[in-house]
């Protein structure tokens, strides 16, 4: 019973001393905005077997503790104005150390100075100002011409020299003198004087406002000193017409034979093709079906520089010529022992291309001495030099059987010349490109020539005809160096300097722009091109020594082989095998792969 009723005590003075305490709040801080009233239910003692008497329930105040703060009292008593991050409008006239006061709170300590200054544009801070339009003109005039102009943020006489910004030596030598006032300093001598007009009435003596100045030099010559000097440079300056008359790069030609004996037992040469190879060379036909080489079978090695261009024997295709960088030209076997039959030794200069005739007993080659000659091919005997004084790009003979006395050669100085081998006499000029002559390539039965230029163009000519027939340039045409007929005669093959192969008509000399073979790097190289005899695949080197083989049809890029560790400048497809193709690179070496 005690212990309940002490327990019974403390409750009832809990409760009304909490009452004593809400009932002084209420009165003291009746209008306060911060106080709410929350019903506030206490708990019934647990149960026990001694009842008790229910509790009331008692409803207390929700007191905030904090002191209320006023943001005017503070900004009246610090003189600190908050303003808003988001806010663009400031409703009170601040001061300029209010204005650019650092922002409160941490800094960041990676900011460099130009950050941490105030912006309101990209470049700085700009302050709006209102000037007149001439004002402003002519202190930008006079910034231009002087150097130095009036300081716009202060209202200091113009004259003073704090009010001015820029050079204060140009400013204090002028004197402070504006674009549009007269500059007190003294010109650098008097005008020069003038003859007199003269009477209108005299024709002859009148001079009018043609007169001449006083001490005029109507004539200026070199003196004799400066005339000796002249002389001695005309001396020691060749003329135009000298340098062409003096011999370029003058080489005695010669062979080298490689082999034991260059006749056979029946009394047959190199140039006859092998019998017992089991091909047959004189098949009017090329292979119904060719395959993609895979592997590499055999390297000619021999030329001490980059190789320029191979060219196989006509028809038979069983030799095998390439020039160099070396200077040199040699013949190859591509059958049996594969051996360098022949070297012929004769220009004083890189050699750029080679072309066989059309039985293959002669052959042309073009070089950077600026000659072409013509080579006996069995005995090695050089035929005839050809110098236009020009450098030869490209040289080509006439396919035709009855012209294998004329050929034509493409030049830097924009022609096409055609010589005859019997004469040695340029007998046509065609002259109608804007760029240097890359290639030459013969269409329609021969009656047509297709060249390509540094100009970006193709053009078509008629044989004997020095006017071009069709002219084929556009904006997005790159330049060609390297054209190949496709076996059907119908199409060309020309390697653009954009890093595809296009493909050109036959019959209209249209381009064909659902054909185009991508997926090489060729910009900056003539690299050759080449198809398969049955036409039904596109090959092509690059300047990263592959070769790389496409589909015809899909133009799908098939397959890609390392051939060479430079520039793989030139491939052909053997006309009688159905898979033997033969590149040449700038590293020296021929490959045969099948």
């Amino acid at each position: 019973l005690y212990k309940t009723f002490t327990t019974f005590f403390k409750k009832n003075l809990q409760m009304d001393l909490l009452k004593a305490y809400a009932s002084s709040s209420d009165g003291e801080e009746t209008n306060s905005p911060c106080t709410d009233t929350h019903p506030v239910v206490t708990q019934a003692p647990p149960e026990s077997d001694d009842t008790l008497p229910a509790l009331p329930e008692v409803t207390l105040p929700l007191v905030n503790s904090a002191p209320e703060i006023s943001v005017t009292t503070i900004q009246a008593k610090t003189d600190t104005f908050f303003v808003p991050s988001d806010s663009r409008t400031v409703m009170y006239n601040p001061t300029y150390d209010q204005m650019y006061a650092p922002v409160l709170g941490p800094e960041n300590p990676y900011r460099s100075e130009y950050q941490k200054g105030v912006k309101n544009s990209f470049g700085g801070y700009y302050e709006p100002a209102h000037v007149q339009e001439f004002d402003f003109e002519m202190q930008r005039r006079t910034f231009m011409q002087y150097g130095y102009a009036n300081d716009p943020s202060t209202n200091v006489n113009p004259e003073a020299a704090g009010s001015v910004v820029g050079d204060l030596e140009s400013f204090a030598e002028n004197k402070g003198v504006m674009n549009y006032e007269k500059s007190d300093r003294k010109k650098k001598g008097p005008k020069r004087a003038r003859e007199e007009f003269g009477e209108p009435s005299n024709v002859e003596g009148y001079n009018g406002p043609w007169r001449r100045y006083e001490n005029e030099i109507r004539v200026s010559k070199p003196t004799e000193e400066e005339m000796a000097i002249i002389e001695a440079q005309k001396r020691s300056k060749p003329s135009r017409k000298t340098a062409e008359k003096e011999p370029v790069n003058l080489v005695e030609a010669k062979t080298i034979l490689h082999i034991s004996e260059p006749i056979d037992y029946q009394g047959r040469s190199f140039l006859e093709p092998p019998r017992d190879v089991g091909i047959n060379f004189h098949s009017p036909s090329p292979p119904d079906k060719c395959f993609l080489p895979k592997k590499h079978l055999h390297t000619w090695e021999g030329h001490s520089k980059g190789v320029s261009a191979i060219r196989l024997f006509p028809r038979s295709a069983h030799l095998l010529l390439s020039c160099s960088m070396d200077t040199k030209i040699k013949l190859w076997e591509v059958y049996n022992e594969r051996r360098c039959v022949r070297t012929y030794i004769g220009h004083g200069a890189s050699i750029r291309d080679i072309c066989f005739s059309y039985d293959g007993t002669k052959f042309l080659s073009a070089s950077y001495d600026k000659t072409i000659k013509l080579w006996d091919t069995e005995h090695g005997k050089l035929l005839h030099t050809f110098n236009n004084r020009k450098m030869p790009y490209c040289v080509k003979f006439n396919p035709d059987g009855h012209k294998q006395h004329l050929f034509v050669g493409g030049y830097s100085d924009k022609k096409i010349l055609t010589w005859d081998t019997h004469s040695g006499e340029v007998v046509q000029e065609y002259d109608r490109h804007l760029g240097a002559v890359n290639t030459i390539t013969f269409v329609d039965d021969n009656r047509r020539f297709v060249t390509t230029s540094d100009d970006k163009s193709l053009r078509v000519w008629e044989w004997d005809i020095p006017v071009d027939w069709k002219y084929i340039s556009d904006p997005s045409l790159h330049s060609m160096p390297a054209v190949t007929l496709h076996p059907s005669g119908k199409w060309l093959g020309c390697q653009s300097m954009d890093n595809q192969v296009l493909v050109f008509g036959t019959h209209r000399f249209s381009m064909n722009r659902k054909k185009a073979f991508k997926g090489h790097l060729v910009a900056g190289y003539a690299c050759q091109v080449g198809f398969s005899p049955d036409g039904s695949y596109v090959i092509s080197g690059d300047s990263q020594g592959h070769l790389v083989m496409w589909d015809w049809k899909t133009c799908r890029l098939f397959n890609k082989l390392k051939a060479h560790t430079n520039v793989c400048i030139g491939c052909v497809w053997h006309p009688l095998e159905t898979s033997k193709v033969i590149t040449c690179g700038w590293d020296g070496l021929i490959k045969l792969w099948d």
